[in-house]
């Protein structure tokens, strides 16, 4: 029995970890946390070797760690760059220039990674509005919620649709039939609510960094937009998508100019095993017999509609929508198709609700403070509220009502 008590305190102390970021008074961070339980669990006994296979989802990280592999090469193409630019450089009134930095961060998160692209476009947008006498706050408030919100649209566009699409068979046509819409209305609101906040509010002092002229690589990047087709005919085809997936990332690194040590040094090394020790705490839980002795109806009462969306906000911003998936996935690993789409679309959206929500709005506000903007927790709120309020409403009616 003790062991069962051992493993139910160390959940719960993973997820306490993964709510406040870290374990008070100690410099570990969410992977750090996670990786300790993993090795705690491990230790006392709780799960051997074969239980740790079988508890971690090999083809989810095999396709998580090719999709990076994608992206580092879009960005070694200067494509992220050369984007910025051209959209903080467009001739529009701040209002048109917002909702086109919108519609370009939504659209780019819903087939790359959307941290990827928070990262990439945040601090080459922040130089090109300062340059124009603009406060680069809003911008940097509709980048993170858009890419949240663009990122619902498609099974490739963030770690936790990744995962719920493998758990439910998912092709990549099955699941953005159902999650474009709410997506695309989700991007509508972010552009109104942002416009009604800051209506009045654009202008500030003009700020000229020194900004990289780095080109676009037009071969590199023709190489990157074949490999993301390639991706989505995976995707699209009832097979197993992650020996392909692992093929377009392998002959993505059979490169003469591009070395595979920057290639791999952009891959998120520390998301993928924070996705491996998490699946092995909440697979060591599960092995224990606790779940279904103590909650033998969670499967039934995630199916709900509004618990699948009520846990989703509240978990989204406690503890983060990736641990919170991968722990409601492992808890009740068979819920049906319709409640995975919802699983999907309302803890994406929902990590628009604070900073913390998402690692998406935590990257947007670091690289904007490297910029020299600070984006406070309230400011950021006064948009990410209405937006995730409005945005959920509209997903329920399409998803339930």
């Amino acid at each position: 029995m003790w062991i069962e008590v051992a493993v139910a305190l160390a959940f719960v102390a993973v997820y306490v970890g993964m709510g406040l970021g870290r374990w008070p008074g100690l410099a570990i961070d969410r992977t750090g946390v996670a990786l300790v339980g993993a090795v705690f669990v491990f230790a006392v006994g709780a799960v051997d070797g074969p239980a740790i296979v079988r508890a971690v989802d090999f083809p989810t990280l095999a396709i998580l760690f090719s999709l990076m592999v994608v992206s580092a090469q879009v960005e070694a193409c200067g494509f992220f760059a050369w984007a910025g630019r051209r959209l903080s450089e467009a001739a529009l009134a701040p209002p048109l220039l917002l909702g086109l930095v919108i519609a370009a961060s939504g659209l780019l998160s819903a087939f790359l990674t959307n941290d990827v692209v928070v990262w990439a476009l945040v601090p080459v947008v922040v130089q090109g509005v300062m340059a124009r006498g603009l406060d680069p706050r809003p911008f940097v408030i509709a980048i993170a919620c858009a890419a949240n919100a663009g990122s619902a649209a498609t099974l490739i566009g963030n770690p936790q649709n990744l995962l719920i699409a493998h758990v439910g068979g998912l092709t990549f046509w099955d699941f953005s039939r159902t999650c474009a819409v709410p997506a695309i209305a989700a991007m509508v609101v972010v552009f109104a609510v942002s416009v009604l906040v800051w209506r009045g509010r654009w202008h500030a002092e003009a700020r000229v960094d020194e900004v990289s002229d780095r080109g676009l690589d037009r071969r590199r990047g023709a190489k990157a937009l074949l490999a993301g087709v390639a991706l989505i005919a995976v995707f699209s085809m009832p097979i197993a998508h992650a020996p392909w997936a692992l093929a377009v990332a392998a002959a993505l690194l059979l490169n003469r100019r591009l070395g595979t040590e920057r290639m791999l040094g952009m891959v998120d090394w520390h998301l993928l095993l924070l996705f491996t020790c998490l699946f092995v705490v909440t697979g060591a839980l599960v092995d224990s017999g606790l779940v279904e002795q103590l909650l033998p109806g969670v499967a039934a009462g995630v199916a709900a509609p509004p618990m699948t969306l009520l846990l989703s906000l509240v978990g989204s911003n406690a503890i983060g929508n990736v641990p919170l998936v991968t722990g409601i996935l492992g808890l009740a690993p068979h819920l049906g198709e319709a409640t995975l789409l919802r699983l999907a679309v309302f803890s994406t959206l929902s990590g628009n609700f604070l900073i913390v929500g998402s690692m998406a709005n935590i990257i947007a506000v670091e690289r904007a403070r490297d910029a020299g903007v600070a984006v406070g927790f309230g400011e950021y709120a006064r948009i990410g509220v209405p937006v995730t309020v409005i945005s959920l409403g509209c997903a329920y009616l399409w998803l339930v009502v």
